[in-house]
């Protein structure tokens, strides 16, 4: 009785060796595909939609954003007394003769100007922002590092990643969460077009969040801290509003200027 049953269990290996052959390796290569679901990306994921035409909403700290400052006025921000001596010394004329007009340009200064900006997905795992205000362009890259001989620029370079939960009543899961990015590898500039300054060794933490109120009405709100051991006593901590536009018919690329 043993010997029939290991000649049919011979010939069922056999069997199935055979069609395994047939089929040759694409089917090898479905069945690992088939192992699991391929990793979403970035832009596939985001739990908010950052992407769009914004306006800064300036209803704090009005004549300092909107206008250029007269030299030394430099209130609320923690300037160490370094600092505090490279902002009296300001001027705008030097900044031009060295053709550094796009100091006050630079990605700390350049969010709290009255900009407009443009978000869109660049790639799959970069998200681009423009700005008309000094005609900036930064990028958000999300899980790349930076390379290691990176020349500085005014935007620097920006680490990206989502931070998200899951919450919700009733037995229905929503998605939560905002954008955090940390910039480095910046260009000396200035936190306020008046020469407050920051340095090489800044480093720009930003949260960006999309809160939407009862009547509808979406706001893009960033959270800024910049740290800077050269220049800063402490952390400077700040918050700006953005609210949608229709379109970009508003939009209006004005180059960098020292002085307005």
């Amino acid at each position: 009785m043993r010997a029939p049953v290991l000649r049919a269990v011979v010939r069922t290996v056999v069997w199935l060796g055979l069609l395994w052959a047939a089929a040759g390796p694409d089917a090898a290569l479905a069945q690992g595909r088939a192992a699991g679901p391929a990793p979403q990306t970035p832009k596939a994921t985001a739990p908010i939609d950052l992407t769009g035409n914004w306006v800064a909403v300036i209803s704090e700290d009005w004549r300092w954003r909107m206008v250029t400052p007269s030299k030394g006025d430099f209130p609320s921000i923690p300037l160490n007394m370094k600092g505090q001596d490279v902002a009296e010394a300001w001027d705008p004329a030097k900044d031009e003769s060295a053709g550094e007009q796009c100091r006050a340009y630079g990605a700390p200064g350049v969010m709290r100007g009255p900009t407009r900006l443009r978000i869109s997905w660049q790639d799959d795992t970069t998200l681009k922002l423009e700005t008309d205000y000094g005609m900036q362009t930064r990028l958000f890259r999300f899980g790349a590092t930076a390379p290691a001989a990176a020349q500085r620029s005014w935007q620097g370079t920006s680490r990206a990643e989502w931070i998200a939960t899951t919450g919700g009543r009733g037995g229905g899961a929503r998605r939560f969460g905002y954008m955090k990015s940390v910039t480095t590898n910046l260009r000396p500039g200035y936190l306020r077009k008046n020469g407050v300054p920051y340095s090489a060794s800044a480093v720009f933490t930003e949260q960006w969040d999309v809160h939407t109120r009862a009547n509808g009405m979406r706001y893009l709100v960033i959270t800024n801290i910049v740290d800077d051991p050269v220049y800063l006593q402490s952390p400077w901590i700040t918050a700006l509003h953005f609210e949608p536009e229709r379109d970009a018919s508003k939009w209006d690329p004005t180059p960098c200027d020292a002085r307005f």
